[in-house]
């Protein structure tokens, strides 16, 4: 989506029906600077106001993320399709995002946690400079941990080898679940059968 394309039709689409930014953000409740950082294609709709705003621009949802209108059926139905697309490419960019992000937030974690303990273990200082130092990589390493378990637990999905469904565990199973890496040995809520199953990115 070119943000710039986008907010170049909503200033049209606001300009046809005789509005100024300061009317269309009274009738949307924002700032008229958020109108016009959608104008300016810094920015989109939040997903709340989609809708509202397609109301007061009278066009629809696929019409806003299409940047145009869509006057055939024929080509209604196209650009849904090519939108339908291009949000589960970036649905499926942004889960890769966050699993690297995941690696850069363990290596990080971990490697601060062993610094700090080495320190602390052969560097003198006072014992209570020592203590702090060995809390502070402790709560950083567990803090550490925590996010990337939530990470591995909401971004993509882990794929069954019995029946190759497709699913989001909950965080019992990824806490205490056995693990090589990525693969976890759990149980498929839809066959109830247990397996090393593999994290994948999309549902398809």
């Amino acid at each position: 989506m070119d943000l710039k394309v986008t907010g170049k039709f909503i200033a049209e689409q606001r300009k046809a029906k005789g509005l100024t930014q300061v009317k269309l953000a009274e009738k949307l409740s924002v700032s008229e600077k958020t109108i016009s950082k959608w104008e300016c294609g810094k920015g989109f709709p939040d997903t709340t106001l989609i809708l509202p705003l397609c109301k007061v621009l009278e066009i629809s949802a696929n019409e806003l993320l299409s940047a145009k209108l869509l006057p055939t059926e024929k080509e209604y139905k196209e650009r849904a399709e090519q939108n339908l697309i291009e949000l589960k490419k970036s649905q499926d960019s942004n889960t890769k995002k966050m699993l690297n992000f995941e690696i850069v937030i363990g290596y990080f974690c971990s490697i601060l946690f062993l610094i700090l303990i080495g320190v602390a273990s052969y560097v003198d200082m006072s014992i209570v400079l020592r203590i702090i130092l060995i809390v502070v990589g402790l709560i950083n390493f567990i803090m550490g941990v925590s996010i990337c378990l939530y990470i591995e637990k909401d971004a993509g999905f882990y794929e069954c080898k019995h029946c190759d469904n497709k699913y989001v565990p909950t965080m019992n199973q990824v806490l205490w679940s056995m693990h090589i890496g990525r693969t976890r040995h759990m149980k498929c809520p839809k066959c109830g059968k247990r397996s090393w199953q593999k994290k994948v990115i999309s549902n398809d």
